[in-house]
């Protein structure tokens, strides 16, 4: 799914070098954890979801802005190189709790 983003990207308008700048952006979701897990796990889902960077690229193309596909791709391209690494949507329990299972230090 990485590599579907990339390709898309590819099909952008943007030079190369914006996709590696923005590839790690959709991580300032969590910054909601700064107030609560609840706050941060809906911070965070909502810049890791695949279905919003989906919603995202369509409405981009639909409304043919290439700013909007380009968020979508990154969430998109972002969220897959996360849940490749074992990273999942979370929890409001705690951040190491993710439909993926417990990441991290578990003895908290």
């Amino acid at each position: 799914m990485l590599g579907l983003a990339i390709y898309l990207f590819s099909t952008l308008s943007f030079a190369w070098w914006w996709f590696l700048v923005l590839i790690l952006l959709p991580d300032i979701g969590m910054l909601g954890y700064v107030f609560n897990p609840k706050t941060g796990a809906f911070t965070y889902n909502l810049f890791h979801h695949k279905a919003v960077a989906v919603l995202m690229f369509f409405l981009g193309l639909y409304l043919a802005n290439e700013y909007i596909q380009l968020i979508g791709i990154i969430i998109f391209g972002h969220a897959s190189f996360d849940r490749a690494l074992g990273y999942g949507l979370k929890y409001p329990t705690s951040f190491h709790d993710t439909h993926l299972g417990k990441i991290g230090n578990t003895n908290e």
